[in-house]
């Protein structure tokens, strides 16, 4: 009995013995490894997230790094203290003053 399909260009590559090691190759490096694409795409998602947190740190350290310098003014320290920590001096009164519309309610 022959094989009608022979003779076929089809048939010729898919028989091929080297077409089915590279496949198998392929389909393993893809999908199967550990460093497989998948993987990597995973990685390098990782890596990017890990850069931009670096370059948001980066610039936050910058940022703090000015404030540090401000703050050696003792000026900018009282400033700093009245402004973040409602802080008074001794000879001072302090009033609050509501307006009509305020979003803090009264307990009554």
């Amino acid at each position: 009995m022959k094989n009608p399909f022979k003779e076929k260009p089809w048939y010729k590559t898919l028989s091929n013995k080297y077409v089915w090691v590279s496949l198998s190759f392929l389909t393993w490096m893809i999908f199967l490894d550990n460093y497989s694409y998948f993987e990597h795409r995973f990685l390098n998602k990782q890596i990017d997230e890990l850069e931009e947190n670096a370059s948001y740190y980066q610039n936050e350290i910058k940022k703090d790094e000015e404030k540090i310098k401000q703050l050696k003014n003792p000026l900018q320290i009282e400033k700093y203290a009245r402004e973040k920590y409602f802080m008074k001096k001794d000879s001072e009164d302090i009033y609050i003053i509501e307006f009509k519309g305020d979003t803090i309610k009264k307990e009554e």
